[in-house]
């Protein structure tokens, strides 16, 4: 396995460095067992992050529970359709978020 290939087609799939993405793949080579992370999960907290936002503050600009944006980031719940698209759009234009919806 080319772990360096391998990172590179990832990372140009996501669009963006993933931190600690080769470590992973390496690990993984190793079979050692680890985390699971989703790209869902890599959105959510990306977007959250760009726009230097708490989880409660974050939680409050998309009009959901903290609760279920923890959910999220933490991967025992997957965000639906509607909430994908617009962490899409957040992350693409972040400008957008200070409008406040």
């Amino acid at each position: 396995m080319d772990v360096e290939k391998i990172a590179q087609a990832i990372e140009l799939d996501a669009g963006e460095a993933l931190p600690d993405l080769r470590q992973s793949l390496l690990e993984m080579q190793a079979h050692k067992v680890g985390r699971t992370t989703t790209p869902e999960q890599l959105l959510v907290l990306s977007v959250r992050e760009q726009l230097s936002l708490t989880q409660t503050a974050f939680a409050k600009l998309i009009k959901t529970p903290v609760a279920t944006l923890r959910d999220w980031e933490q991967g025992r719940f997957k965000p639906q359709g509607g909430v994908i698209f617009l962490l899409n759009i957040l992350k693409k234009h972040p400008e957008i978020a200070e409008e406040n919806f």
